[in-house]
């Protein structure tokens, strides 16, 4: 798991830092995307990565209500 982070960082960095400076004719044009997807790509996954976090926070404080409401219905039967 190291090794494939290790290899996305590093093609990430290439695509997004290095491939700036090379000339649009070159030919390590063709190994990577269009250059506006090194922007929308991780933004994606930023907004997919909090909703997710933030359905299961949203999902546990349900569950904890309904377990103190069915508590508190005990109690007072």
């Amino acid at each position: 798991m190291l090794l494939a982070a290790s290899a996305i960082f590093t093609y990430y960095t290439i695509w997004a830092l290095i491939l700036p400076f090379f000339e649009s004719t070159s030919q390590i044009h063709a190994y990577f995307p269009a250059r506006e997807w090194a922007i929308r790509l991780p933004a994606f996954i930023l907004v997919l990565g909090l909703t997710a976090i933030g359905a299961f926070v949203g999902s546990t404080i349900i569950k904890e209500n309904k377990k103190r409401a069915q508590k508190a219905r005990l109690r007072t039967a």
